[in-house]
């Protein structure tokens, strides 16, 4: 049998967003999971925004991605490990997750992935942000404004949200990552500069990165699937290779 040493890492896929093709976006999403090969995968991680919106009620979760969770099921069964980072789009991931066998973590996550070091997740707020995105993740987090939104009928919560991303959407332009002005970057190096990184690998800015930080570390940031595509990270225990959107999976 063959050894299971590829690693998977995936960010920004938006399920549900009303831009381009919301439905041919899920379906290469799940051609992308159907197509990880699980004898010699030995995990995939999911780096936050892969649902524009999730919001677990306690008897409810959305409908949109159902295909997307009987696909990382399936890879799960097979014995592929799957960790997942809540992003600033999916934060509201109570337990659901986990009880299909999913790992939860939280940024910035460090794990050793066959012999090298890693820090994950999914890259906002590392190294600062702006006070008005602070504060607004705050409130997100904050338990009793989320029992709060609780009492909405799903119907009408899950409309709002999404309406609200989509015109957020809509009013900002594509990002561009600004390499050493980014918080993110100043995070990296500093963390760097506290303990061994070999690899950090995060999504959030919809935009391809791979920069190589003073301390010898490699900042990587995942494309977002938008532009079509299956743009991933992989590593295969040598290497690792950012997959732009038109490569194949």
């Amino acid at each position: 049998m063959a050894e299971r040493q590829t690693i998977y890492f995936v960010a920004d896929v938006h399920l549900g967003l009303a831009t381009a093709d919301p439905r041919e976006r899920e379906e290469r999403f799940v051609s992308f999971l159907k197509g990880i090969p699980a004898e010699t995968t030995r995990a995939l991680y999911l780096l936050g925004d892969i649902w524009d919106f999730w919001y677990e009620y306690r008897d409810v979760v959305p409908r949109m991605g159902a295909r997307v969770v009987a696909a990382l099921i399936a890879l799960m069964d097979a014995g592929v490990e799957v960790w997942f980072c809540p992003g600033n789009h999916d934060i509201w991931t109570y337990s659901y997750f986990e009880s299909l066998g999913m790992h939860r973590f939280d940024q910035p996550f460090h794990v050793r992935l066959e012999g090298k070091d890693f820090c994950l997740g999914h890259g906002d707020l590392l190294g600062g942000a702006p006070w008005s995105y602070s504060l607004m993740l705050r409130i997100f987090r904050c338990r009793f404004l989320q029992r709060l939104f609780s009492t909405l009928h799903p119907w009408l919560a899950y409309r709002f949200a999404l309406g609200w991303s989509r015109s957020n959407r809509r009013k900002h332009a594509p990002y561009h990552f600004r390499g050493a002005e980014e918080p993110l970057y100043r995070f990296a190096v500093e963390e760097s500069q506290r303990r061994h990184v070999d690899y950090f690998v995060f999504g959030h800015f919809h935009d391809q990165v791979d920069l190589t930080l003073p301390t010898g570390a490699r900042l990587l940031v995942l494309k977002d699937w938008m532009d079509g595509g299956m743009p991933c990270g992989v590593f295969t225990g040598s290497s690792f290779e950012l997959r732009s959107p038109g490569s194949p999976a």
